[in-house]
C-alpha cells in the first residue's frame, strides 16, 4: 500500500474508531481489531484491518453469527510493540470483545501472548511465522516455516543455487527463522558458520544479516550481496519486515542486482506491499504463500470482486484506490470464518466453548479447503509465485496442501 504520513493514518485510524460502534444495536457482539495504523508496519497491517472489516460487513449482511451482528472494535497499537499488549489488554478487559483477530510480527504476537493466556482471550493470527510457539489462546492461520521458508529453499535448491544470503529485520521472526533454516541448510549440505564463527566464503555457503524496523540505507549491504553473488548461483532470502522493503529493493535494481544474477525470495513482501515497491525491477524475483491474488479458483474471483465493490462503500479511512488482495489479508478473512463456524458450532460466544469448537473446523477458501488442526495450525495448499510487472505472481509451482507444523523438530531433516 501506498506510505502516508503516520498523522494522517491515525487520524483516519481516531475517526474509524468512534465512527463504528454507532452501526450496532445492543445485541451486537464485539471484536477486535488489532492492527498497526501508524508507523512502519502500516504500509502492510493496514489492509489487514480493512479486509477484515469487509468480512464483518459479509457475514452481517447474511445475519451475523448466531443472529448477532459484528461490531468492530478497532485500535492503533502503532507499530509499538508494548502498545500492542495495553491494547489486547483494553480490548479484553475494556472493551470485553468475544475475540481479537490482529497482530502482524511476531514481537507483536509475543507480547500480546501473555495478556490473553491470562485473561484466557482469543487471538487469530494471519501472518507468516517462525514456529517454535503454540498457545491455547492463539489460532495460527498463518503460514508456518514449512509452508513457506523451506517450501522456498528448496525450490532455490532444486533451481541450482548454491549461496544463500539470509537477510531479515532484527526480530524474533527472522532470527528464528533463519535459525531453523541454517539447520535445513546444512542437513541439505550447504557449509553454514558455526554459532559465533565469522562467514569465510571460502569456507561457507550461508551468509546471515538483519537491519533494524524502518532501516533506509542499504548501499554497503546491496554492496555486499554483490561480491556475494559474483561468483553465480547465489541467491537472497529475505525476512525484512514493513517499509524497509521500499529502499532494499531499489538500492538492489541501482546496483544492478536483478532475478537473473541473484533471485530474491521474500517472505514478507506480497501484492499489497508491491503496491509502494518498484516493481519493473522486481520482475522474476519469488513469494512462497499459501494465496496468490492471480490463483484462478470460482471462490478467488468472488473474494476479489466482492472485495473491490466493497471499497465503493467502504467506512472513512479506507484507501479505496489501486487495491489488490494478498495471503495476509485472506488468512485474515479465513479466520474470522472458522472463528463464526466454531461458535455456530458451540452454540456460544465461550472461549472455551469455541476453542474447542475450532478442531476440524473446514472452509472452501480461495485457495482451495482448508482445515483447523488440534496444533491450532491450518492444512493449507502452498504455491511458489514469480513477480510479474503489474504487481502480481505467476503462479510456477503448486505443492498440494501442506499440514501447518509449528515445532521444526518434527519437520527438519536429522544431522
Amino acid at each position: 500500500m501506498k506510505l502516508y504520513p503516520n498523522k494522517l493514518i491515525a487520524g483516519a485510524a481516531i475517526a474509524l474508531v468512534g465512527f463504528i460502534p454507532k452501526l450496532f444495536g445492543a445485541d451486537a457482539v464485539k471484536v477486535g481489531v488489532l492492527h498497526s495504523l501508524s508507523g512502519t508496519m502500516a504500509i502492510s497491517e493496514t489492509s489487514l484491518k480493512d479486509v477484515l472489516l469487509f468480512t464483518f460487513d459479509e457475514i452481517n449482511a447474511k445475519g451475523g453469527v448466531m443472529g448477532h451482528k459484528i461490531e468492530p472494535v478497532v485500535v492503533d497499537p502503532a507499530s509499538n510493540w508494548p502498545l500492542f499488549a495495553e491494547k489486547a489488554e483494553q480490548l479484553l478487559v475494556k472493551d470485553k470483545v468475544a475475540v481479537v483477530f490482529g497482530c502482524w510480527t511476531s514481537v507483536s504476537r509475543k507480547s500480546v501472548l501473555p495478556v490473553f493466556e491470562r485473561n484466557n482471550g482469543l487471538l487469530f493470527y494471519p501472518v507468516q511465522y517462525e514456529g517454535e510457539e503454540q498457545s491455547k489462546n492463539i489460532f495460527y492461520t498463518a503460514e508456518a516455516i514449512n509452508q513457506q521458508a523451506t517450501p522456498a529453499v528448496d525450490f532455490l535448491i532444486a533451481d541450482g543455487r548454491k549461496k544463500i544470503y539470509l537477510l531479515g529485520s532484527d526480530y524474533v521472526y527472522p532470527r528464528t527463522t533463519n535459525k531453523v533454516l541454517k539447520k535445513y541448510l546444512k542437513a541439505k549440505g550447504f557449509r553454514v558458520p558455526e554459532e559465533g564463527e565469522e562467514f569465510d566464503p571460502l569456507k561457507h555457503d550461508v551468509y546471515e544479516e538483519y537491519t533494524p524496523f524502518g532501516h533506509t540505507d542499504y548501499q554497503t549491504i546491496v554492496a555486499r550481496i554483490k561480491r556475494f553473488a559474483a561468483g553465480g548461483k547465489a541467491c537472497v532470502v529475505s525476512t525484512l519486515n514493513g517499509d524497509t522493503n521500499v529502499p532494499f529493493f531499489k538500492e538492489f535494481a541501482n546496483a544492478g542486482l536483478s532475478s537473473e544474477n541473484c533471485p530474491v525470495v521474500s517472505f514478507s513482501i506480497s501484492e499489497d506491499e508491491f503496491r509502494s515497491l518498484p516493481t519493473k525491477d522486481l520482475v522474476g524475483h519469488l513469494g512462497c504463500w499459501t494465496y496468490f491474488m492471480s490463483l484462478k479458483t470460482a471462490e478467488n474471483k468472488k473474494f476479489v470482486s466482492d472485495f473491490q465493490k466493497w471499497l465503493a462503500s467502504a467506512p472513512s479511512g479506507v484507501e479505496k484506490k489501486n487495491r489488490v488482495t494478498c495471503s495476509p489479508m485472506n488468512l485474515s478473512r479465513i479466520g474470522v470464518y472458522l472463528w463464526k463456524q466454531a461458535v455456530e458450532k458451540a452454540e456460544s460466544f465461550d472461549v472455551d466453548k469455541v476453542r474447542d469448537a475450532m478442531i476440524g473446523q473446514k472452509f472452501k477458501a480461495p485457495e482451495g479447503e482448508v482445515t483447523m488442526q488440534d496444533n491450532h495450525h491450518l492444512i493449507n495448499p502452498v504455491f511458489i509465485g514469480e513477480t510479474m510487472a503489474n504487481g502480481q505472481f505467476k503462479i510456477i509451482k503448486s505443492l498440494g496442501a501442506v499440514p501447518g507444523e509449528p515445532w521444526s523438530e518434527k519437520f527438519l531433516p536429522k544431522l
